[in-house]
């Protein structure tokens, strides 16, 4: 029986997001943006559906007087991205 890969992370973008946020303490807004290649509005609209399952944290504050936004992984990020990557390690390893 196959294990169900988590919709939320199955989609491009987000999963890029994740394995980009996995390898680092913390990442700007604008470094994803560029990484992922996303437009602003895509890349938003990402970040809240992932901060809205507890997968990332976005953290918004100021640079001097320039709004600045940067996101974490969560523990629960880590840990879904880790199963996301297991289940597709066990899609690999199917013997016919």
């Amino acid at each position: 029986m196959f294990k169900t890969l988590d919709p939320l992370l199955h989609s491009q973008l987000r999963l890029s997001i994740m394995s980009l946020l996995v390898s680092v303490e913390q990442a700007d807004f604008v470094f994803i943006k560029e990484k992922t290649e996303a437009t602003a509005g895509n890349l938003s609209v990402q970040l809240d559906k992932l901060s809205n399952a507890g997968y990332i944290e976005i953290i918004k504050g100021y640079r001097g007087k320039k709004p600045h936004t940067s996101c974490r992984i969560t523990k629960n990020g880590i840990e879904a991205f880790e199963n996301y990557v297991n289940v597709l390690k066990s899609y690999i390893n199917i013997k016919k």
